[in-house]
Protein backbone atom coordinates (compact mmCIF):
# COMPACT_ATOMS: atom_id res chain seq x y z
CA UNK A 1 0.00 0.00 0.00
CA UNK A 2 2.47 2.65 1.25
CA UNK A 3 6.10 2.75 0.87
CA UNK A 4 8.50 5.50 1.90
CA UNK A 5 11.89 5.22 0.43
CA UNK A 6 15.05 7.25 1.65
CA UNK A 7 12.85 9.75 2.35
CA UNK A 8 14.49 13.23 3.52
CA UNK A 9 13.96 16.82 4.06
CA UNK A 10 16.63 19.58 3.95
CA UNK A 11 15.96 23.08 5.40
CA UNK A 12 19.32 24.95 4.47
CA UNK A 13 22.65 23.05 6.17
CA UNK A 14 20.05 21.05 8.45
CA UNK A 15 18.18 17.70 7.82
CA UNK A 16 14.85 17.34 9.19
CA UNK A 17 13.95 13.88 8.46
CA UNK A 18 16.91 11.43 7.35
CA UNK A 19 16.41 8.80 4.74
CA UNK A 20 13.43 7.02 6.56
CA UNK A 21 11.90 4.37 5.78
CA UNK A 22 8.31 3.11 5.91
CA UNK A 23 6.35 -0.29 4.68
CA UNK A 24 2.69 -0.76 5.46
CA UNK A 25 1.30 -3.21 3.28
CA UNK A 26 -2.15 -3.97 4.90
CA UNK A 27 -4.66 -1.31 6.92
CA UNK A 28 -2.96 -0.53 9.91
CA UNK A 29 -3.07 2.61 12.74
CA UNK A 30 0.26 3.10 13.38
CA UNK A 31 2.49 5.65 15.23
CA UNK A 32 5.64 7.49 14.79
CA UNK A 33 7.25 8.03 17.96
CA UNK A 34 10.04 10.31 18.78
CA UNK A 35 11.34 13.37 20.66
CA UNK A 36 10.41 16.74 19.77
CA UNK A 37 11.89 17.91 16.56
CA UNK A 38 12.67 14.78 15.39
CA UNK A 39 10.87 15.07 12.35
CA UNK A 40 7.44 13.68 12.74
CA UNK A 41 5.59 16.49 11.50
CA UNK A 42 7.73 17.04 8.67
CA UNK A 43 7.17 13.38 7.39
CA UNK A 44 3.83 13.54 7.81
CA UNK A 45 3.72 17.13 5.73
CA UNK A 46 5.56 15.27 3.47
CA UNK A 47 3.48 12.24 2.99
CA UNK A 48 0.26 14.73 1.97
CA UNK A 49 2.29 16.93 -0.18
CA UNK A 50 2.13 20.26 2.06
CA UNK A 51 5.99 19.86 1.97
CA UNK A 52 7.87 18.88 -0.73
CA UNK A 53 10.47 16.48 -0.48
CA UNK A 54 14.42 17.06 -0.95
CA UNK A 55 14.81 13.39 -2.26
CA UNK A 56 12.96 10.00 -1.87
CA UNK A 57 9.70 8.71 -2.36
CA UNK A 58 6.77 8.22 -1.28
CA UNK A 59 4.55 5.57 -3.17
CA UNK A 60 0.84 4.73 -2.67
CA UNK A 61 -0.74 1.95 -4.47
CA UNK A 62 1.92 1.81 -6.91
CA UNK A 63 1.74 5.75 -7.68
CA UNK A 64 4.30 8.05 -7.06
CA UNK A 65 3.04 10.90 -4.71
CA UNK A 66 6.44 12.78 -4.58
CA UNK A 67 6.36 13.60 -8.34
CA UNK A 68 2.39 14.77 -8.23
CA UNK A 69 1.79 18.52 -9.08
CA UNK A 70 -1.29 20.96 -9.75
CA UNK A 71 -4.38 19.11 -9.56
CA UNK A 72 -2.94 15.85 -9.60
CA UNK A 73 -1.66 16.79 -6.12
CA UNK A 74 -5.03 18.49 -4.98
CA UNK A 75 -6.10 14.61 -5.55
CA UNK A 76 -3.96 13.59 -3.60
CA UNK A 77 -4.64 15.83 -0.34
CA UNK A 78 -8.17 15.19 -0.98
CA UNK A 79 -7.67 11.44 -0.65
CA UNK A 80 -4.52 12.00 2.13
CA UNK A 81 -6.84 14.00 4.60
CA UNK A 82 -4.55 15.27 7.66
CA UNK A 83 -5.82 16.03 11.11
CA UNK A 84 -3.78 18.53 13.53
CA UNK A 85 -3.25 19.46 16.60
CA UNK A 86 -4.52 22.93 16.43
CA UNK A 87 -8.06 21.58 15.11
CA UNK A 88 -8.39 24.69 12.13
CA UNK A 89 -11.72 24.65 12.42
CA UNK A 90 -13.57 27.69 11.24
CA UNK A 91 -14.70 29.02 15.18
CA UNK A 92 -17.62 31.10 14.13
CA UNK A 93 -18.81 28.14 11.67
CA UNK A 94 -21.32 25.92 12.63
CA UNK A 95 -19.98 22.26 13.69
CA UNK A 96 -21.88 20.81 9.97
CA UNK A 97 -20.30 23.67 8.50
CA UNK A 98 -16.96 22.62 9.45
CA UNK A 99 -17.53 18.74 8.48
CA UNK A 100 -18.38 19.67 5.28
CA UNK A 101 -15.59 21.55 4.71
CA UNK A 102 -13.57 17.90 4.31
CA UNK A 103 -15.78 17.86 0.81
CA UNK A 104 -14.33 21.36 -0.27
CA UNK A 105 -11.61 19.53 -2.98
CA UNK A 106 -14.44 17.90 -4.63
CA UNK A 107 -17.10 21.33 -4.84
CA UNK A 108 -17.52 24.20 -7.70
CA UNK A 109 -15.93 27.85 -6.92
CA UNK A 110 -19.45 28.89 -7.09
CA UNK A 111 -21.02 25.98 -4.49
CA UNK A 112 -17.76 26.99 -2.23
CA UNK A 113 -18.61 30.81 -2.05
CA UNK A 114 -22.46 30.48 -1.56
CA UNK A 115 -22.18 27.60 0.62
CA UNK A 116 -24.27 25.22 -0.93
CA UNK A 117 -23.95 21.53 0.09
CA UNK A 118 -25.58 18.30 -1.45
CA UNK A 119 -28.49 16.92 0.87
CA UNK A 120 -27.16 13.89 1.08
CA UNK A 121 -23.44 15.31 1.89
CA UNK A 122 -25.24 17.00 4.67
CA UNK A 123 -27.15 13.64 5.80
CA UNK A 124 -23.27 11.89 5.63
CA UNK A 125 -21.76 14.75 8.00
CA UNK A 126 -24.46 14.20 10.81
CA UNK A 127 -23.90 10.44 10.10
CA UNK A 128 -20.02 10.73 11.06
CA UNK A 129 -20.67 13.10 13.95
CA UNK A 130 -23.20 10.61 15.65
CA UNK A 131 -20.91 7.82 15.16
CA UNK A 132 -17.97 9.92 17.04
CA UNK A 133 -20.86 10.94 19.28
CA UNK A 134 -21.44 14.46 19.23
CA UNK A 135 -24.34 14.52 16.70
CA UNK A 136 -26.45 16.79 18.76
CA UNK A 137 -23.54 19.46 18.35
CA UNK A 138 -24.13 20.01 14.37
CA UNK A 139 -26.08 23.53 15.22
CA UNK A 140 -23.10 25.06 17.38
CA UNK A 141 -20.54 27.18 16.66
CA UNK A 142 -17.41 25.24 16.45
CA UNK A 143 -15.77 28.37 19.25
CA UNK A 144 -18.68 26.75 21.84
CA UNK A 145 -17.46 23.48 22.11
CA UNK A 146 -14.83 21.77 24.40
CA UNK A 147 -11.32 21.22 23.42
CA UNK A 148 -11.89 17.39 22.89
CA UNK A 149 -15.01 17.79 20.83
CA UNK A 150 -13.45 20.22 18.54
CA UNK A 151 -10.81 17.44 17.94
CA UNK A 152 -13.48 15.21 16.55
CA UNK A 153 -15.48 17.63 14.67
CA UNK A 154 -12.10 17.57 13.01
CA UNK A 155 -11.80 13.82 12.41
CA UNK A 156 -15.44 13.80 11.35
CA UNK A 157 -14.44 16.59 8.46
CA UNK A 158 -11.20 14.15 7.68
CA UNK A 159 -13.84 11.56 7.20
CA UNK A 160 -15.96 13.44 5.22
CA UNK A 161 -13.08 13.48 2.64
CA UNK A 162 -13.39 9.40 2.27
CA UNK A 163 -9.71 9.78 2.17
CA UNK A 164 -7.40 6.74 1.68
CA UNK A 165 -5.16 7.73 4.49
CA UNK A 166 -5.41 9.84 7.28
CA UNK A 167 -2.99 11.37 8.92
CA UNK A 168 -3.24 13.00 12.75
CA UNK A 169 -0.72 15.25 13.52
CA UNK A 170 -0.07 14.94 17.74
CA UNK A 171 -4.20 15.70 17.82
CA UNK A 172 -4.50 14.58 21.40
CA UNK A 173 -0.91 17.09 22.67
CA UNK A 174 -3.24 19.86 23.62
CA UNK A 175 -6.09 18.25 25.10
CA UNK A 176 -6.44 16.92 28.60
CA UNK A 177 -6.26 12.92 29.72
CA UNK A 178 -9.77 12.18 29.74
CA UNK A 179 -10.19 14.01 26.35
CA UNK A 180 -7.24 12.55 24.96
CA UNK A 181 -8.58 8.86 25.82
CA UNK A 182 -12.49 9.61 23.97
CA UNK A 183 -10.39 11.10 20.82
CA UNK A 184 -7.99 8.28 19.88
CA UNK A 185 -11.20 5.95 20.72
CA UNK A 186 -12.92 7.53 18.47
CA UNK A 187 -10.34 7.77 15.83
CA UNK A 188 -9.67 4.41 16.19
CA UNK A 189 -13.91 3.42 16.05
CA UNK A 190 -13.82 5.70 12.82
CA UNK A 191 -11.32 4.31 11.36
CA UNK A 192 -12.56 0.22 11.87
CA UNK A 193 -16.21 1.33 10.58
CA UNK A 194 -14.49 2.90 7.63
CA UNK A 195 -12.03 -0.63 7.06
CA UNK A 196 -15.63 -2.34 7.47
CA UNK A 197 -15.26 -3.63 11.18
CA UNK A 198 -11.72 -5.29 10.13
CA UNK A 199 -8.78 -4.98 12.71
CA UNK A 200 -6.65 -1.77 12.73
CA UNK A 201 -3.67 -2.42 15.06
CA UNK A 202 -1.40 0.53 16.14
CA UNK A 203 2.21 -0.53 15.60
CA UNK A 204 4.50 2.02 17.33
CA UNK A 205 7.82 2.88 14.68
CA UNK A 206 10.45 5.17 15.71
CA UNK A 207 12.17 7.45 13.43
Amino acid sequence: MLRIDKLTKRFGDKTAVDAANISVDTPSMIGIIGRSGAGKSTLLRMVNRLSDASSGTITFEGEDITSLHGAARRNWQSRCAMIFQQFNLVPRMDVVSNVLHGTLNKRSTVATLFNLYPQADIHKAIEILDRLGIAEQTSKRAEALSGGQQQRVAIARALMQDPKIILADEPIASLDPMNAQVVMQSLRAALLHKSGGGRATPSPRRI
